[in-house]
């Protein structure tokens, strides 16, 4: 058996209210590549416990703590974990220990701005899973919080990370599809989006997403990944979003839509349009970034580039690698070819990178909170039924 000690106390309310009330001094340096980040889990569900079994194979990154309400929940994460892991049901007591360098945040989303509060002002650096910060006074709060504070925060926008998205960002800004005219995403899903509750008592604590109080839906889980990629790639905000949802299919007591439809429209005329399905799964996951010269195709871990105009399907060099050959791929272009690993494994590595090195992620606070406006944006466009117009207090991020 693996050595573990539990530290259970709190309860299910301390989770997503209370407010730390201890501020450590500042932690231990880091010198070299030698040194070893101790991560502590907090929030071990689908997601936290999914991640620790890839920063087990990480090296100088160590699961040393996880923290869950739910106590068969905080018992999967312990038994993820390798090593000497403690194990706390209340997030405060995590943040109170001093071995601990950083945190990774995967609660419910309405959690997310004050757990990460307290965790930088405990002098903890902050992996936030996505999407970044509820409503917007928790962005804001965060905003505040993370400026006042020394330590690294990278929001977990695996996709940011990704060498095959890096890649392919560098070829859209060196002109490879010529002037952007437009974005089409979809992430599509067949199923009910539900998990299994052993106890009726515990349906909001485990089928969060389904419900207003905690959760932004599709939105927050799912279409935030592709409307950070847009803002990335067009180096700029939304003016303005509308876009309509509902529960149409699944009735079933859910408050959040099982289908969602956004346009984000940009200041130079560039539309992003952002579908979400839960009753039909054709081709699942896919961005579109279409230009006058040619249009590129990304799903999770491959990309296609399609050429506007006349065109021969032939043997031909497109991705930029001399003497590269590459063929084409029935109706979805020219696969591009580059070596790259899970997103979500490198956005660890780089979380350990930025931390070792003291450098600001590429996934940072201010992309982060970005991709959050637009979020609650689109929210706002769909429950309200209105055109939502960007709010000029955020234009300058780093200033709040």
């Amino acid at each position: 058996m693996k050595r573990r000690e539990f530290v259970i106390k709190g309860s299910l309310a301390s989770l997503a209210v209370a407010t730390s009330s201890s501020v450590l001094g500042n932690l231990n340096p880091f010198n070299g590549s030698n040194d070893v980040v101790n991560i502590g889990v907090i929030g071990t569900g689908s997601r936290g416990g999914g991640l620790t079994p890839i920063i087990n194979k990480i090296s100088n990154l160590n699961v040393a703590a996880c923290c869950d309400i739910l106590p068969f929940r905080l018992e999967e994460g312990l038994s993820a974990a390798t090593g000497k892991v403690k194990g706390y049901s209340d997030y405060r007591e995590l943040l109170d220990n001093k071995d601990i360098d950083a945190v990774l945040i995967a609660t419910p989303f309405n959690t997310h701005s004050q757990i990460a509060k307290d965790a930088l002002n405990a002098g903890k650096h902050v992996y936030g899973e996505k999407t970044m910060a509820k409503g917007y006074q928790g962005i804001r709060d965060l905003l505040v919080q993370s400026k006042a504070s020394t330590k690294i925060f990278q929001t977990g926008h695996q996709y940011h990370s990704s060498r095959l998205y890096t890649y392919v960002f560098d070829l859209i800004k060196n002109g490879k599809i010529g002037k952007i005219t437009a974005f089409d995403c979809q992430w599509n899903r067949m199923g009910d989006w539900r998990r299994p509750v052993p106890r009726p008592e515990l349906e909001r604590a485990i089928n969060w997403r389904m419900y207003r109080e905690y959760s932004g839906g599709l939105v927050a889980e799912l279409c935030s990944h592709q409307i950070d990629f847009a803002n990335w790639i067009m180096d700029s905000t939304p003016e303005k979003v509308m876009g309509v949802g509902g529960i149409d299919y699944w009735k079933d007591g859910r408050e959040t839509f099982d289908n969602i439809h956004l346009i984000y429209s940009y200041s130079n005329g560039v539309k992003a349009k952002f579908t979400c399905l839960t009753s039909n799964s054709k081709d699942d996951y896919q961005i579109k970034v279409m230009g006058d010269k040619g249009t590129i195709i990304l799903d999770y871990v491959n990309a296609w580039f399609y050429p506007e105009g006349n065109y021969e399907k032939e043997i031909g060099n497109v991705d930029g690698v001399s003497g590269a050959t590459i063929q084409w791929d029935k109706n979805k272009g020219y696969p591009i070819d580059v070596e790259h690993i899970d997103p979500s494994k490198q956005a660890l590595l780089d979380f350990r990178d930025n931390i070792l090195t003291n450098t600001t992620p590429k996934s940072n606070i201010i992309t982060g909170a970005k991709t959050a406006i637009c979020v609650q944006m689109g929210l706002d466009a769909m429950y309200n039924n209105q055109i939502v117009k960007w709010n000029h207090e955020f234009d300058d991020l780093k200033a709040l």
